[in-house]
């Protein structure tokens, strides 16, 4: 439980005695702010803390809290520091879902003997459902898309294993939003009518995203270049305060400008007018360190000439769009492209769209669907241009 009116809702739900559930609650403390302030006063965790300790009281549920924060430190927050140093838009709350929440908390639950074979139910807004196609082999799950596809969450949580998923329980599959929060409403739980938590789970609602993560990045300063001309249009005080995609704020320019591109070795940044420029507009991407959900069952379209069609999605809030899929290898030893007799080879995917995408940045995760059903996700190496 988080401490908003979704876990909340999710916690009533399963408490109704007609399902018969043998009911504990856990509250993962991700985030520590002393590693920023060196005091533990007006931590953000101790609302929703408190907030998670009110529902189960009201439901007569046992909780407890259990501290995350150097696990969340060491494999999600140091690689995301990394990345965004290195000029990648990484997004950490993928690799929480997968490192914390259906890794760490799920390895430390598995080890109490009395949570050896439990379930783990969240609220998130996804489903699952239990492929038996196969005989000869156990049910195996599947991480498919909820009832409201606007709030569809199958992103985040596209990096988490088979066995993660096999124990996953997502009771909000058939509930809309506005569903949820009238059942609080109803049910007079106490996060009826907070608010929704946006953003990184670790800046919150806090700061800029810039002013937070200069604590942890020295500023490297490096010239703007408008892609048109070649001039310098500005400074900017390091690669991480720009998205590929989004509005750079320029001043002096006749005309808003929108980061098209980014030189992590020359520390540059390229700029166009207008958010429709045709360099903002990629053909396909290439990821690596691709994780199919079925590790051992990688579909067998993708090393066939005619390749896998699927639809992707690169962000969160996209309606997801048709692409192409084939098996990639990187010369790894050469630092080229080449077939695989040629070197030591890392495998990946070379995705193209049937149609431009625009707003592509190498870092951010490529979700990979084969109808309303998520296969699994990577990062995104490169784009493509013609």
């Amino acid at each position: 439980m988080s401490g908003g009116v979704d876990s909340s809702v999710t916690a009533k739900l399963l408490a109704d005695p007609s399902n018969g559930y043998d009911l504990s609650a856990v509250f993962m403390r991700n985030w520590d702010t002393r590693d920023e302030s060196g005091a533990d006063d007006g931590c953000e965790w101790k609302k929703d803390w408190e907030d998670v300790q009110r529902v189960c009281r009201m439901l007569d549920i046992p909780v407890k809290m259990i501290d995350l924060s150097r696990e969340y430190w060491l494999r999600v927050f140091e690689p995301s520091l990394r990345d965004w140093a290195s000029g990648l838009s990484p997004n950490p709350d993928v690799w929480c879902n997968k490192e914390v929440k259906f890794g760490a908390l799920l390895d430390r639950l598995t080890k109490e003997s009395a949570f050896s074979n439990a379930w783990l139910a969240t609220g998130h807004y996804a489903s699952k459902t239990w492929d038996t196609s196969n005989r000869l082999t156990q049910p195996r799950p599947m991480l498919r898309k909820p009832l409201d596809s606007t709030k569809d969450q199958t992103y985040y949580l596209s990096s988490i294993s088979e066995n993660s998923l096999s124990r996953a329980l997502f009771p909000l599959s058939q509930l809309t939003k506005a569903q949820v929060r009238n059942l609080a409403i109803e049910w007079k739980l106490p996060t009826a009518t907070r608010d929704e938590s946006m953003g990184l789970c670790f800046v919150g609602e806090r700061k800029r995203f810039s002013e937070f993560i200069s604590q942890y990045i020295v500023p490297k300063p490096g010239p703007i270049v408008d892609m048109t001309t070649g001039k310098k249009a500005g400074v900017h005080q390091g690669l991480w305060n720009y998205t590929i995609g989004q509005g750079a704020k320029i001043s002096g320019m006749p005309q808003r400008m929108f980061v098209a591109k980014k030189d992590p070795r020359a520390n540059v940044i390229f700029v166009v007018p207008g958010a429709d420029h045709p360099a903002l507009y990629v053909e396909g991407i290439r990821v690596r360190d691709f994780h199919w959900i079925w590790a051992d069952d990688e579909p067998p379209e993708v090393s066939r000439p005619s390749g896998l069609e699927a639809h992707i999605k690169y962000r969160h809030c996209m309606t997801d769009v048709p692409c192409t899929v084939h098996r990639w290898v990187l010369c790894t030893s050469l630092f080229k492209f080449g077939p695989p007799t040629a070197c030591r080879d890392t495998y990946g995917l070379r995705i193209i769209f049937h149609t431009p995408q625009k707003g592509i940045a190498p870092g951010q995760i490529a979700t990979i669907y084969s109808e309303d059903w998520c296969l699994g996700c990577g990062v995104i190496e490169e784009v493509i241009r013609t």
